[in-house]
């Protein structure tokens, strides 16, 4: 896939990564002795960190870590991934979290994809109608960047991870 130019990236979430300062540095290393690491730290909150692992190269791509893991969030992750390379073909392995089939995501596939048509509107008509719908038109391998869902209970069919 590679070869022909079109990215394979797996794509999740981790949550609650807590964000520690250590109080005191760690005493440095002297010869025949044991590296003693400082065990107070001040906590400063939880993060999200949104991941892609390119499965082709074999490592981890555009990263993003954040206070929140929202539909606006991973939209604009997936934005600043497919920056990477906007020409290109890209799909996208992901589970089925509410977020991973959200209107902003629909929105922003049909723009980079040159798609003109009328989307609906989200909880009446169209392609925003459902999660359903929105799964349906992400999931399009017709488009440029598109999404394939895994099933439910199979996170570990998803090689991101593995890497967390």
């Amino acid at each position: 896939m590679l070869e022909q130019g079109i990215h394979l990236i797996s794509t999740d979430e981790m949550t609650g990564i807590q964000a520690l300062e250590r109080l005191f540095p760690n005493k440095r290393i002297k010869p025949k002795q044991v590296e003693k690491i400082e065990f107070e730290y001040e906590r400063h909150g939880t993060l999200s960190l949104i991941a892609n692992w390119d499965v082709a190269r074999g490592k981890v791509v555009s990263p993003s870590i954040g206070p929140t893991r929202t539909e606006q969030d991973f939209s604009e992750h997936i934005q600043r991934t497919i920056k990477i390379d906007e020409k290109a073909e890209w799909i996208f392995i992901v589970d089925k979290l509410n977020t991973h089939k959200s209107e902003s995501l629909v929105k922003l596939v049909a723009e980079s994809c040159g798609i003109t048509i009328d989307l609906g509107r989200k909880g009446k008509e169209g392609i925003l109608q459902s999660m359903d719908s929105r799964a349906d038109f992400l999931s399009d391998e017709s488009h440029r960047i598109s999404f394939v869902y895994i099933p439910k209970h199979t996170s570990w069919l998803n090689q991101i991870e593995c890497w967390f």
